[in-house]
């Protein structure tokens, strides 16, 4: 990721830093405890080192690639294959699917990523990309999405009631979980895109939309920028400040 530049003490993390933090600190009951019962039997997905460059010598090839993981007898078989490939991010896949893996359903959400909202200092994203900057972002920038996730959750407040808040290690998601929004058909989605983003929110439509179906994974490292996903209660989000707010350090930032 070089020339740049995001908030102080941000940083990619190291293959080893990797390794300490899925072999000592992710916790797998409370990624068993995010998904509703409803939702049967989640497919996962890494990215072992697109953006970062830092990967396994072995998986070099395969850098840049999707991988799924959805053959797994438990959450533990899942670990496993994470500490083999040491990936810079984790996901999971928002569809729901039967007992014969049919698609049945999609978990409608949102994302705000704060390299897409428009900066005093460094511009909107196109000028960003121009400079070859399009992942960087500032701490003005990360308090100025963190208003806006916290005006689109209380903007969906009007439509939906099981709404979760997550920090994404970057930006923030914001996940509903009312299963009647599973139903929703592609013209259903995009009209909300479309609404969302009339009201003024710069959310990534193709996640809305459903034609970004992976989801970065709670709980799991965002080793872009060293950070852990962690879900927040509305509430919480004003005050949030992922710059050194313990809950979302890794134990190798804070030793």
């Amino acid at each position: 990721m070089s020339g740049f530049y995001l908030p102080e003490g941000m940083r990619p993390a190291t293959l080893e830093e990797r390794r300490r933090f899925y072999g000592e600190e992710f916790d797998l009951s409370k990624v068993a405890a995010w998904f509703p019962a409803q939702f049967g039997r989640p497919k996962f997905a890494v990215i072992i080192g697109r953006h970062t460059k830092v990967y396994p010598p072995q998986y070099k090839e395969d850098a840049d690639t999707t991988i799924v993981i959805d053959e797994y007898s438990s959450l533990g078989d899942v670990c496993d294959e994470v500490l083999e490939f040491l990936p810079e991010a984790v996901y999971y896949d928002r569809n729901v699917y039967d007992g014969r893996s049919r698609k049945t359903g999609q978990e409608l959400a949102f994302d705000l990523d704060p390299e897409n909202v428009t900066c005093p200092i460094h511009g909107t994203l196109v000028d960003k990309m121009k400079r070859g900057q399009g992942l960087s972002f500032c701490e003005l920038e990360l308090e100025i999405v963190k208003k806006q996730a916290l005006g689109l959750y209380e903007f969906l407040e009007g439509c939906f009631s099981q709404l979760k808040l997550v920090y994404s290690g970057r930006g923030f998601h914001i996940h509903v979980f009312d299963e009647a929004s599973w139903k929703l058909g592609i013209r259903e989605r995009r009209k909300i895109a479309r609404d969302v983003k009339a009201a003024g929110f710069e959310i990534d439509e193709w996640v809305t939309t459903g034609e970004m179906r992976f989801i970065r994974l709670p709980y799991s490292l965002n080793g872009l920028v060293s950070r852990i996903v962690v879900p927040l209660k509305k509430t919480e989000i004003e005050q949030f400040n992922p710059v050194s707010d313990v809950r979302c350090l890794p134990a190798f930032l804070r030793r």
